[in-house]
């Protein structure tokens, strides 16, 4: 039978990398050449016009309308799709059998959201911190508990 290679997605709302656990050496090694990267940007950046205005219901005032969604936040759910879907393609191409999330709380949650019953079975761990920005051999060492 063969071996179930264990992938490790590190990701926050503005980047995802992944990378692939070497059992024999004990290292990671990057399974993807680029990361992802989403938006940095905050919602008054993303919404380049003006919102538009109404009248008030019970009189003759006029105000700016709210918009149905924070741009900010619709940006980080749209690269959570992003991630799961670059993920999904790899599933079913059969690169991986495990796989560890890590990734702060709200992204984490975003990211479980869009997984598919595939993808969520391969979920061999979760870590709700944010260790996007570690090196790989320090990021090793908060995933000995769970590699």
């Amino acid at each position: 039978m063969a071996k179930k290679e264990t992938w490790i997605l590190v990701a926050d709302a503005a980047r995802a990398r992944v990378f692939r656990f070497d059992r024999e050496e004990k290292r990671l090694e990057p399974a993807w050449h680029e990361q992802l990267i989403g938006s940095k940007l905050a919602s008054r950046k993303i919404g380049s016009d003006r919102p538009g205005r109404t009248f008030d219901s019970g009189g003759e005032g006029r105000h700016a309308k709210e918009p149905p969604t924070d741009p900010a936040r619709y940006e980080k759910e749209r690269f959570a799709r992003e991630v799961v879907d670059r993920l999904e393609d790899e599933l079913n191409r059969h690169a991986f059998g495990a796989l560890v999330v890590v990734a702060p709380p709200q992204f984490l949650g975003d990211l479980r959201t869009n997984l598919s019953p595939q993808l969520a079975a391969c979920v061999t761990a979760e870590i709700n911190k944010d260790l996007s920005k570690l090196t790989p051999s320090e990021l090793l060492e908060h995933l000995k508990s769970v590699v």
